[in-house]
């Protein structure tokens, strides 16, 4: 083998192993996810090819108690994939008839769960709790990025009280720090925090975002909106000086499956009325 040729090869095992060890999460609001979606199978499948470009994925308006839809996808998604995935979910959450889940999935060869607990939000039969579906709160251990252990917070708040929900993630910020002693975390979801749910004139009242700490890496300016609307509902935070160091420059950002998978406005709205956000962290 010439030098040259050598060269090449050794560049395009270096680029390999780069792109195998970075870690790409994303948060997908996948309206209403449950038998309807998967038993359409061109729905099911953008699913999974969507699903299968992440590491780690937050979906939300999961709304499947017996898990079937969910294990449906799975197994799809394990069949399309050369790479095993596993899930971890919540029990449905919500203060009325209406439950959402918040499901994760995760590569099992690239990551593992080390812990996890639904934060404490007061009490919901008395009607002074602070979120419609409290976070369900995820450790990660990550041996392939800088960041060995992070934490991710999910929320998918209501439109209502967006405004409010989004200002309590500070508590659940410091509850966090006070269970796992870390400050390394994302939080992620659909935020409903753009448009007519969080104005301009709130913004200055929400704490996490003035906190030194955080990063909100997809802008007021992004739309994660299927629809002719222009909102930036979905939103993710890096907090913690190691994991904001650790995040990819330029990888935040919306991932238009519209445009990917070039979909008509009502076909890409039988998937979800959202976008997924994305952001990839850094390979050691």
């Amino acid at each position: 083998m010439t030098s040259s040729k050598l060269m090449l090869s050794l560049l395009v095992a270096a680029l390999l192993l780069h792109v195998a060890i970075t870690l790409k999460i994303g948060a997908f609001n996948i309206r209403t996810f449950g038998d309807s979606k998967m038993s359409n199978k061109t729905i099911a499948n953008i699913i999974v090819s969507i699903l299968s470009g992440y590491d780690i994925t937050l979906v939300q308006e999961v709304r499947d108690a017996d898990l079937s839809s969910v294990e449906k996808l799975m197994d799809q998604l394990n069949s399309a994939s050369p790479h095993p995935y596993n899930f971890l979910i919540s029990v449905p959450l919500g203060r009325t008839s209406y439950k959402e889940q918040y499901l994760f999935i995760y590569r099992s060869d690239m990551v593992s769960v080390l812990g996890s607990y639904y934060y404490d939000d007061g009490c919901e039969s008395c009607g002074t709790d602070t979120f419609s579906r409290e976070p369900f709160i995820v450790k990660f251990s990550s041996p392939t990025t800088p960041v060995e252990e992070f934490v991710l917070v999910p929320l998918h708040a209501e439109p209502s009280s967006a405004a409010e929900e989004i200002d309590a993630l500070y508590d659940v910020y410091t509850d966090v720090i006070d269970k796992w002693a870390t400050n390394n975390m994302l939080f992620l979801g659909d935020f409903n925090a753009d448009c007519s749910y969080v104005t301009s004139s709130q913004w200055p009242s929400v704490r996490l975002r003035s906190l030194n700490a955080c990063e909100w890496l997809i802008p007021d300016s992004a739309d994660t909106t299927v629809a002719d609307t222009d909102c930036a509902y979905d939103r993710i935070v890096a907090c913690g000086t190691a994991l904001r160091q650790d995040i990819e420059p330029g990888s935040a950002t919306v991932n238009n499956f519209q445009k990917t998978f070039h979909l008509q406005t009502k076909d890409a709205l039988a998937v979800s009325d959202h976008f997924p956000v994305e952001v990839t962290l850094k390979a050691r």
